[in-house]
């Protein structure tokens, strides 16, 4: 119970103190270069936020609902290993998706009512969404490539979940910080979430000081040198 309330209170401060590009400035001085999953993921609302635990889902193209007689157990059920993965969410995770082409949609409403029943922070997938009117109604979050109704029903299935996953060169492991807003989405490796963190709220606190003083007629450069923040 306190590991949870510890978890609750960290991504309760992420969402209200900090945004992805103060975190990913401070994991590019920790070498940390290559951490933001491409610019077409955006949140399906502008004001949409999200902060969590990745729960990593691999998806794969497939070619009909079900293969009977496939020797893969996965192949046989109606859209592979989604639901288990589904059911799997706990609260403050992020169903974080990967692996199929461009061409359905991973995510939709009725994934969006269980999610949030079971108290889940939101979804990333490397696709699109659907269902939309009904997500926005909802006010989950999710952030993909746009709207597009076609189904991933006959077109994929979940293949593995809590599995690493990789998103144009972004690893992401199962349990690692999600973080996304206007800005884009980030992933804080989870071994070096607490100096992240950290730094990014020495960060952000010391820019709020930055701007009160241009605010009051300090040059850029003046501001630079005397407190290495732009």
């Amino acid at each position: 119970m306190k590991e949870l309330e510890k978890e609750r209170s960290l991504f309760k401060v992420v969402k209200e103190e900090l945004f992805t590009a103060v975190i990913g400035d401070i994991m590019d001085k920790m070498g940390y270069r290559h951490q933001f999953l491409p610019p077409q993921i955006q949140p399906l609302r502008d004001d949409m936020v999200v902060a969590g635990r990745a729960m990593t889902v691999l998806e794969a193209d497939t070619f009909e609902n079900v293969t009977p007689n496939s020797p893969n157990q996965v192949m046989r059920n109606d859209f592979g290993l989604m639901l288990e993965a589904l059911d799997d969410l706990k609260e403050n995770e992020i169903y974080i998706c990967t692996g199929a082409s461009p061409t359905y949609a991973l995510w939709g409403e009725l994934m969006s009512t269980r999610a949030m029943v079971l108290k889940a922070a939101g979804a990333v997938v490397n696709g699109y969404s659907r269902d939309t009117k009904g997500i926005l109604e909802l006010g989950f979050p999710i952030f993909s490539y746009g709207r597009y109704a076609q189904d991933q029903g006959p077109r994929g299935k979940v293949i593995d979940f809590r599995c690493p996953i990789k998103i144009e060169g972004v690893m992401i492991n199962d349990g690692d910080i999600v973080v996304g807003d206007l800005d884009g989405v980030c992933i804080i490796p989870k071994e070096i979430e607490e100096k992240v963190i950290d730094g990014a709220l020495e960060k952000v606190r010391g820019e709020k000081k930055v701007a009160k003083a241009i605010q009051g007629g300090m040059s850029a450069r003046e501001s630079w040198d005397t407190y290495g923040i732009m």
